[in-house]
């Protein structure tokens, strides 16, 4: 069984068993996530959302993207240049189960 989920303002494809990377959850390690936003379930989309279907997984690992470096200036002008680095937390997730 296949569906897609929203979660952290972005939609997955997943199925039983898969491991995804999704925005940082508010849950410890090897802890239960239920994701109640399902769209699609088994070839059924919803409006927005399919009445009675959820998602469970477990948390595997909560970690951050490697840095990116983002460098604005603006051409012959010495002062005006900025340097800033950033790192996108994340949670890995593995999914479990489809109930419908």
């Amino acid at each position: 069984m296949k569906a897609i989920i929203e979660t952290g303002g972005k939609q997955y494809y997943v199925s039983e068993g898969s491991v995804i990377y999704v925005e940082k959850l508010d849950a410890s390690v090897d802890s239960k996530v239920v994701f109640d936003k399902v769209l699609m379930a088994d070839g059924v989309a919803g409006n927005p959302y399919v009445e009675g279907v959820s998602v469970e997984g477990v948390v595997l690992k909560q970690g951050k993207n490697k840095k990116i470096t983002i460098f604005k200036y603006k051409p012959k002008k010495k002062s005006t240049r900025v340097k800033k680095g950033h790192r996108q937390p994340y949670t890995k997730v593995e999914i479990k189960k489809i109930v419908k």
